[in-house]
C-alpha cells in the first residue's frame, strides 16, 4: 500500500496541504457513507481538490497521474465528529493548581498536542465547548495549515451565572476572585446575557455554550440545580440567533434542562437526570442530546482515587457520573435525537472512540451510533452540505478501520465497536494524515 501512496505523499508535502488538484481513488471493501445505517461493498471513492467527486460501485481503475489507496480489507467511514471536547486541557490530579501555574502559551502548546491526538484517532471535526479562548487561535492555526488537528467549531468561553459551573473564579481565594462579568462569561440578567454573547462573537466564537445547571468538576457543592432564569436563557438564545449561532447547555438536573429546552437551546450536554418528561419536551422542541458517557465513566472511576479530585467534587462525581450511560440508553429508546460527544479533556484526548463502546453497552446499535457521529452532528451545526456524509461535493474527510466493523450479519450483536479504538487510516480534506496506524509525514 505504501508504494501506491508515494506519489500522494510527495505531492502533498506537509500534511497541512489542501490536496488541491490531486485525484485519489479509495478502494473501499465496505463503505458506510453516513446517509443511512446500511453498508455497501466494493466501492470506489474518487476524491479531487479535497472533496468527494463521486462514489462508484466496484473497484474503478484510476487514470494516469491519480493515486490509488487500497482499503479493500477495511470499513470506510466519513470522518468522525465529536460534539463535546475541551482541547485546552486534560484531566490529571494537578489540574486545579495548573490553572495558576500555566501561562496561555503553555495551554496553547498542550492544546496543539491534544488536537493532533484527536485527529489521528479519526475525529476530523469537533465542537470545543469552552476554554480560555486559546481554542479560537487553535482553530485558526489548524484552518491555516500551521498545525495538525480537526476542524474546530468553538464556543470560546462558556457562559455561567455568578458562582455557576463555568464561573472562572470558583474555588479561588477571596482576594483573587474579583467580580467577573459578561466579558469573562458571567451573567446575571437578560441584558448581560446579550452582552456576553456579543463578546463571544467579538472574540471569534462559532457557537454559544451555557452551564444551565451545576456541574461535577466545578469547585462548588451543587452539581445539578438550575443556574439560569428563564429570562436569562431567553436573552442568551435570542442573542445567539441574532448572530447565527447554535447553542449548547451543560445540564445534569431536570429543572435546568427543562428551562433550557423550553427556551430553545440547540443541544443538552450530559443530560444525566433527564426523565420521560424531559425526553418528551426535547422531542417537541427538536432538541439534541449529547450524552458524554465517557466523561461520566471517567469521573466516577477517578473519584475512587484519593486526592485525584478536590473533596467537594468527589460525591458529585460518584452520584452523577455513573448515571449518564443509563440515561443515554433511555433517551435513545425514547426517540430523542442523539449526537456523539465525549467531553474529552475530562478524560484523555485521543480516546474519543471509546464512547462507541459505551453507547453499544447502553443498547444503541453501532450503525446508529455512527450516524450520530457523522450525519447528525452535521445537521445540528447546519453543515450537511460540507461534512458528515460521503457524498459528491462534500469535504473528503474519511477514516477507515480494519475488518468488518458492523458485523457479518444484520444483528447488532455482531457489531465490533472496539475496532474504532484503532483507526489506522485518516484523511482530512483529501490529504492523508495517517496510514497503517502511523502518520505519513
Amino acid at each position: 500500500m505504501h508504494s501506491r501512496l508515494l506519489f500522494l505523499v510527495l505531492v502533498s508535502g506537509l500534511v497541512l496541504a489542501k490536496a488541491d488538484g490531486q485525484t485519489t481513488y479509495l478502494h473501499a471493501g465496505r463503505l458506510f457513507d453516513g446517509t443511512s445505517t446500511s453498508v455497501k461493498t466494493e466501492q470506489t471513492l474518487i476524491i479531487e481538490g479535497g472533496r468527494v467527486q463521486s462514489v462508484q460501485a466496484g473497484y474503478q481503475s484510476a487514470p494516469a497521474g491519480a493515486s490509488v489507496i487500497d482499503l479493500k480489507d477495511y470499513t470506510v467511514l466519513p470522518g468522525l465528529m465529536d460534539m463535546h471536547v475541551h482541547l485546552e486541557h486534560e484531566s490529571n490530579p494537578k489540574a486545579y493548581e495548573e490553572r495558576f501555574r500555566k501561562n496561555p502559551a503553555d495551554v496553547a502548546y498542550d492544546a496543539a498536542v491534544y488536537a493532533e491526538r484527536t485527529l489521528l484517532a479519526g475525529f476530523t471535526t469537533v465542537r470545543d465547548l469552552g476554554g480560555s479562548g486559546v481554542n479560537v487561535s487553535l482553530r485558526n492555526a489548524i484552518n491555516a495549515g500551521k498545525v495538525l488537528g480537526p476542524t474546530i467549531y468553538t464556543a470560546e468561553k462558556s457562559l455561567a451565572t455568578t458562582g455557576g459551573h463555568a464561573d472562572p473564579t470558583n474555588g479561588v481565594r477571596e482576594d483573587l476572585r474579583g467580580d467577573p462579568g459578561p466579558k469573562e462569561g458571567v451573567i446575571n440578567s437578560p441584558e448581560e446575557a446579550h452582552k456576553a454573547v456579543r463578546q463571544r462573537y467579538k472574540n471569534g466564537a462559532d457557537v454559544i455554550k451555557i452551564t444551565a445547571t451545576g456541574g461535577v468538576l466545578s469547585v462548588a457543592k451543587d452539581g445539578q440545580g438550575p443556574q439560569f432564569t428563564d429570562e436569562e436563557l431567553a436573552g442568551v438564545i435570542a442573542a445567539a440567533k441574532d448572530y447565527g449561532m447554535t447553542t449548547a447547555a451543560h445540564a445534569h438536573g431536570k429543572e435546568g434542562m427543562l428551562r433550557a429546552v423550553r427556551a430553545g437551546i440547540t443541544s443538552i450536554e450530559h443530560g444525566t437526570l433527564a426523565d420521560a418528561e424531559v425526553f418528551a419536551e426535547m422531542k417537541r422542541q427538536g432538541t439534541y442530546l449529547v450524552p458524554t458517557i465517557s466523561a461520566g465513566r471517567f469521573v466516577a472511576e477517578k473519584a475512587k482515587t484519593s486526592g485525584y479530585f478536590p473533596a467537594v467534587i468527589v460525591p458529585k462525581a460518584i452520584s452523577i457520573g455513573a448515571q449518564i450511560q443509563e440515561t443515554a440508553g433511555e433517551a435513545y429508546r425514547a426517540g430523542v435525537k442523539l449526537a456523539f460527544g465525549t467531553d474529552a479533556g475530562v478524560g484523555p484526548h485521543g480516546d474519543n472512540a471509546r464512547e462507541f463502546v459505551y453507547m453499544h453497552e447502553a443498547g444503541i446499535p453501532l450503525a446508529e451510533a455512527l450516524v450520530m457521529a457523522t450525519r447528525v452532528p452535521a445537521e445540528m451545526l447546519g453543515l450537511t452540505e460540507e461534512v458528515g456524509t460521503l457524498r459528491p461535493g462534500l469535504r473528503a474527510d474519511v477514516v477507515a478501520v480494519r475488518g468488518n466493523l458492523l458485523g457479518a450479519t444484520a444483528s447488532p450483536d455482531d457489531d465490533q465497536p472496539a475496532l474504532l479504538l484503532d483507526v489506522p487510516f485518516v484523511m482530512k480534506a483529501g490529504a492523508v494524515v495517517k496510514l497503517d496506524g502511523a502518520r505519513v509525514y
